[in-house]
């Protein structure tokens, strides 16, 4: 989990931060989010270890 976190923080996913989610592929994987006005494309086993709250 080490590794994945940091590399998710690195991209700007941190506590706090807005993220939208744009496109999900018809098997679920990738997924296309927004995160700080630019668009990433992220793997379903990384984007399951980002908490969400509304």
């Amino acid at each position: 989990e080490g590794p994945v976190k940091r590399r998710i923080m690195d991209m700007g996913i941190t506590k706090g931060t807005e993220v939208f989610v744009r496109k999900v592929a018809p098997l679920g994987d990738p997924m296309e989010v927004t995160v700080r006005g630019y668009e990433l494309s992220l793997r379903k086993a990384d984007t399951e270890m980002i908490e969400v709250q509304e």
